[in-house]
């Protein structure tokens, strides 16, 4: 139970973080001159940013294993092209401490994102083979129930 209440724990921190994310990615898109590349950039920043919150919320509702491996790697792509784009605003304004905070916190979120993908399609494949070699058992036993009636 207890393993349990610390994973629900870790979820819903891991929720807040991506919250939080997108709002200070808000706050400095506010700061931004209203330049076309900036528009152009904050509007692709923004949508990629605040996608990873959501879709994260989404995996932890998944229906199933394989669905919440899907949207772990949805939530992974979106964190990866929000580092992008703070790439492309980091080589704009190289000085900018926000930018390069912004920038820190994707980059650890897209390895947190990496690490839970490989760790839960690990489970998903360890879960997959056992479940064939369970189906392997029961053909092995058929075969065998039926030589020994013949």
């Amino acid at each position: 139970m207890e393993y349990l209440n610390e994973r629900l724990s870790k979820k819903k921190a891991l929720e807040s973080r991506t919250k939080r994310f997108a709002m200070a990615v808000f706050k400095y898109l506010d700061s931004m001159d209203s330049t076309l590349a900036n528009r152009i950039i904050g509007n692709q920043l923004g949508r990629s940013a605040s996608s990873i919150g959501a879709n994260y919320r989404e995996a932890n509702r998944a229906e199933s294993k394989e669905d919440f491996v899907h949207k772990l790697g949805i939530t992974l792509k979106e964190s990866a092209e929000t580092e992008y784009w703070l790439d492309i605003l980091e080589s704009r304004s190289p000085k900018s401490v926000a930018v390069q905070d912004l920038h820190a916190e994707a980059t650890e979120l897209v390895r947190i994102f990496q690490s839970a993908r490989r760790t839960a399609s690990s489970k998903s494949t360890n879960q997959q083979i056992q479940s064939v070699n369970r189906q392997i058992d029961k053909s092995e036993n058929r075969q065998i129930d039926k030589s020994e009636n013949r």
